[in-house]
């Protein structure tokens, strides 16, 4: 193979994107390589950009892809679900990779903490093979990461998501615990509070309360699961904790998933719940997060505080089965709600940081 291809590339915090062309080689063993079809501009991604939290540069961001298989080296095993690979099969994988041997993957059962695990979009670009990210012509799949073969029915739309923010979500809400019948409160209404929505309620959840100052998130959330929302912009926390539990009787909801990033909101998140509720955190990802709590709140409340950071390779599979089952029911193809081509991803960071889209698509 003698060809090559182009990549989008952070030269460096805040500063224009610059396109660049790299050599793209025949695959190693255990590699694949895979034509982009589409990518998903996420929230870390404007994080990484900012310079809000470290990333490696210059470099190829995004990590929200899918692709179609052109080549595949030896040793590489069948998806994640056990079907066979071939090229010409769209697929998308885990937003990480770890190789070898660790406590953490093989008896925790925890390999998304595992030591030496890498991400896709989190790599310098200058080290071979360079396509790394999201924002390029190609990404080389590596060994140690989870592939999944994606249905012919699903869109590139509804399907690019998957592996960060989705999967993402089920591994919160199954955090949480969420049982039948129960009152779930979301923090947070972009990408990760709207699935957040619809997965609480497809876990069982009776009520959902979205919470947000956008009032087009709003809206949306209630497309996908939420039964209420309020616009927390317009009240003080105690308003809004008076509010939240006034509409979960008897005591206060059962669950609270933040996921907006605003350290801020814990507080009256623990004052929200009821007397052994359980809070989520998923948002929580950029250095400097802090917040007050008193804790004997949290002992007296009987409250369970838990952390999510990354998901098991199953929340990818999971992901994928929700949204099959539940196409009908969601229209999760309009979450992704703009489009841009490589040459046009400085306005596609630009609206996408200004929230003036919620999710902006990359299409090579």
């Amino acid at each position: 193979m003698s060809r090559i291809g182009r990549a989008v590339v952070y030269p460096a915090p805040n500063a224009p994107f610059e396109m660049r062309q790299y050599p793209v080689r025949d695959v190693h063993a255990g590699e694949v390589l895979v034509r982009i079809t589409m990518s998903t501009i996420c929230r870390s991604d404007i994080h990484s950009y900012e310079g809000r939290r470290s990333n490696p540069f210059p470099g190829i961001l995004g990590h929200e892809i899918i692709g179609v298989i052109e080549q595949m080296g030896e040793c590489v095993g069948n998806d994640l679900r056990g079907d066979s690979l071939a090229p010409g099969d769209r697929v998308t994988w885990t937003e990480f990779f770890t190789d070898g041997p660790s406590y953490y993957r093989d008896v925790l059962d925890m390999p998304q903490k595992a030591p030496g695990l890498r991400k896709y979009g989190h790599d310098h670009v200058d080290d071979e093979p360079h396509f790394l990210g999201g924002f390029a012509d190609y990404c080389y799949i590596q060994p140690g990461t989870g592939i999944l073969k994606l249905p012919d029915e699903i869109t590139d739309e509804e399907a690019t998501p998957l592996n960060c923010g989705i999967a993402t979500m089920i591994a919160a809400t199954e955090a949480a615990d969420i049982s039948v019948g129960e009152t779930v409160v979301v923090q947070g209404l972009g990408l990760l509070g709207i699935y957040g929505c619809a997965i609480a309620k497809s876990r069982g959840a009776a009520r959902i309360i979205g919470l947000d100052k956008n009032c087009s998130r709003r809206r949306k959330a209630r497309l996908f699961g939420a039964d209420l929302t309020f616009d927390v912009e317009t009240m003080s926390d105690d308003e809004l904790v008076v509010a939240v539990r006034d509409a979960s009787p008897p005591d206060g909801p059962d669950v609270v998933l933040e996921v907006c990033g605003v350290s801020s909101v814990i507080p009256g998140g623990v004052r929200m719940l009821r007397i052994g509720g359980r809070y989520v955190l998923a948002g929580l990802i950029n250095p400097g997060s802090t917040f007050e709590l008193d804790g004997s709140e949290l002992v007296h409340k009987w409250i369970t505080l838990k952390g999510i950071h990354n998901y098991h390779p199953r929340h990818l599979v999971q992901a994928l089965d929700f949204v099959m089952a539940n196409r009908d029911r969601y229209p999760f193809a309009e979450i992704v709600d703009a489009r841009f081509n490589l040459d046009q991803l400085d306005t596609a960071f630009e609206m996408a940081a200004k929230h003036r889209v919620l999710r902006a698509a990359i299409v090579p």
